[in-house]
């Protein structure tokens, strides 16, 4: 799927039905405050009921958040881009994701919002459990932790600059997806898979374009 223009106003709208079109949108506070309560007490439940030990919680979470950063890229490069002839594979690819390649400035759509969340994470957790068993309470909040540092770090390369140098690869890479060549650069909470795959941009050889960087950097909220 490619995206020619950047629209640097308004929002895509997704759904005629503007009740659909509310389940849309979401707010970084209002994710991060769901999830946070639930994932606590998956990992206690690992702990009181399934007898997991602490040690093997740690190890589970930790290898949950790792695999995310895989799943993060798979995801980015053959679901959210999506090459498909099919009408209705194409309008899946763009509400999940081309919606933002268009409209880079809508903050409200860089998380996915409570609902569609709730959705989808029973379904992942459910998944999880078929094949994992109890080891589940101890990998899946780490990978559900891991997809909300991801959306953060999405959400921070679009609001502001990088906050430490050995960061800007990082802002760079996603900025390049963005106006350069978006067949390369998936990674958004880290490049480790981008350049294991060889899709990771030269940036000794990419010249930064500060035009297109500021097209895709939220607008400052009048006071």
């Amino acid at each position: 799927m490619k995206f020619d223009k950047i629209h640097n106003k308004g929002q895509a709208r997704l759904f005629k039905n503007p009740y659909l079109e509310m389940l849309t949108k979401g707010h970084p506070a209002v994710i991060w405050g769901m999830y946070i309560p639930v994932l606590s007490y998956i990992v206690y439940l690992g702990y009181a009921d399934y007898n997991l030990s602490v040690q093997n919680l740690i190890l589970l979470f930790f290898g949950g958040m790792v695999f995310w950063t895989f799943f993060e890229y798979l995801a980015h490069r053959y679901i959210f881009h999506l090459i498909s002839d099919k009408p209705n594979a194409q309008r899946f690819a763009y509400i999940m994701h081309g919606n933002h390649h268009h409209y880079p400035r809508d903050r409200q759509r860089l998380f996915m919002p409570p609902v569609p969340s709730i959705i989808l994470a029973s379904v992942l957790f459910g998944l999880h459990y078929l094949i994992m068993g109890r080891y589940t309470f101890g990998f899946y909040p780490g990978f559900i932790i891991g997809y909300l540092l991801y959306a953060s770090m999405h959400y921070a390369i679009h609001a502001f600059a990088p906050p430490f140098k050995f960061m800007k690869p990082l802002w760079r890479n996603h900025h390049l997806h963005h106006y350069k060549d978006e067949e390369m650069g998936f990674g958004v909470s880290n490049t480790f898979w981008d350049r294991v795959f060889g899709t990771m941009f030269d940036l000794d050889k990419e010249k930064e374009d500060k035009e297109k960087v500021k097209e895709l950097m939220f607008e400052k909220k009048n006071k």
